[in-house]
């Protein structure tokens, strides 16, 4: 493998497994009203967000971490005018002291900050608009969760992606990803003597630590409906109910105000949490080695990400469904399997679960992770006694990649009606 393929699949793991605290779109909010904060250089007295409603449908009610308790949009965006920290990214909020905890909620009661959707084609986008006095500022974020594109002050524009403003993180190339190159990658890949190895094992082995802390937590307390918990104490013996159990568990916990970090993937803690955990159980059940369960883990994030970029990083479409299917490709790599059982594991997967459909963040996420690991260890099973769904059945096609298309066709065209009729409901009625 060329040093050019090697930097290639280490700038895209670089930039989809970051840290976040709690649900990554109330975290953009905080983030875009930090970096308004910043620029607006004291407190606001008034505040207005604009969100797509994508971002609405996520941040609306789930709890923010460091937060406590508090819950929703406003508060994402006042504590991130409060006490957030625009260096800190997706942790932006893991400075925040008591006293900025009580200063938002007194700025909640007094009604300053308004909330309103945007009208916008991008399904990540929000608007943090500050005043205080005669001075505004307004920050501008899309398509990633700490994408800043726009920056004004008093209506002088201080940063504008569009001018090719230095010092901004740019999205990696993804031409390198298939399913093949994956796997050949995640094979060869030296972890000890290559230099990207060596920062592709770090950025791993911070997610198996950070994502199983925020599981054992989820399991030790009760957050939300306790989905993992009750897994858990249903059968622990049983690899299969405890793959389901640790992840439905970190959901629990992250979804609900933990304020432990996540390792993300495609933009998504859900989605980082039920690409590893899983593997990580299986891997102690067979007893394989920390390499081999690095490799896996190496496979299961890249084959997620490489369904999940060209979706786009929200949408009606459950993002966990592609989690869920890395995550089974990992764990037929794990029990011996090839290129042919990891893609036929894939194709069992998607068949199967793609009509999962995203009505927000909030505890049933740790449900829906369940069910798509369940889907998934199924599809790996088929797989490995040489089954897979035939050729059109369903959306079935020849090959992984032809059956990826038709659903990123149905996530990406089929749902758009959908996804405003469950922002609808979610929203407007009772």
């Amino acid at each position: 493998m060329s040093e050019r393929e090697e930097k290639a699949f280490c700038d895209i793991l670089a930039f989809e497994l970051k840290k976040a605290l709690g649900c990554t779109e109330p975290i953009a909010i905080a983030y875009t009203a930090s970096v308004a904060r910043r620029a607006l250089g004291r407190l606001p007295d008034q505040a207005l967000v604009r969100c797509s409603g994508n971002v609405i449908k996520n941040a609306k009610s789930v709890y923010v971490p460091m937060g406590g308790r508090l819950k929703g949009i406003e508060a994402a965006c006042l504590l991130g005018a409060v006490g957030g920290n625009p260096d800190d990214k997706l942790e932006v909020l893991r400075g925040i002291r008591q006293e900025d905890i009580d200063l938002a909620k007194e700025l909640i009661r007094r009604k300053i900050c308004l909330v309103e959707q945007l009208d916008s084609a991008e399904k990540l986008h929000i608007i943090v608009s500050l005043k205080s006095g005669d001075d505004t500022a307004e920050a501008c974020v899309r398509h990633t969760h700490t994408g800043l594109y726009r920056l004004s002050k008093n209506g002088e524009v201080l940063f504008d992606r569009e001018t090719g403003a230095e010092g901004e993180e740019k999205e990696p190339e993804y031409q390198e990803l298939d399913l093949e190159s994956i796997l050949r990658f995640s094979e060869e890949i030296d972890f000890e003597k290559s230099m990207y190895g060596k920062r592709i094992k770090e950025l791993i082995e911070e997610q198996i630590r950070c994502n199983t802390a925020i599981s054992e937590e989820g399991l030790r307390r009760s957050y939300g409906a306790g989905i993992g918990r009750a897994l858990f104490r249903n059968n622990a013996e049983d690899v299969k109910l405890r793959a389901r159990a640790m992840a439905a568990a970190g959901s629990d916990a992250r979804m609900n105000g933990c304020d432990l970090p996540v390792v993300i993937n495609s933009g998504s803690g859900n989605q980082g949490i039920t690409v590893s955990l899983p593997l990580i159980e299986y891997s102690r059940y067979l007893k394989l080695s920390h390499e081999k369960l690095l490799r896996a883990l190496l496979l299961s994030n890249l084959t997620a990400i490489y369904q999940k970029h060209e979706i786009g990083r929200l949408s009606a479409y459950c993002g966990v469904v592609n989690a869920a299917a890395g995550a089974g490709a990992g764990i037929s790599y794990l029990r011996g399997g090839g290129l042919r059982e990891i893609e036929n594991t894939i194709i069992n997967t998607l068949e199967n679960i793609s009509g999962i459909v995203c009505d927000g963040a909030g505890e049933s996420c740790a449900a829906k992770i369940a069910s798509s690991i369940d889907a998934a260890i199924m599809g790996s099973d088929m797989a490995m006694e040489g089954i897979r769904f035939s050729r059109d059945d369903g959306m079935v096609k020849d090959n992984f990649r032809k059956t990826l298309d038709g659903v990123v066709k149905l996530a990406k065209e089929g749902m758009r009606e959908t996804d405003q009729v469950i922002l609808d409901i979610m929203i407007h009625e009772t």
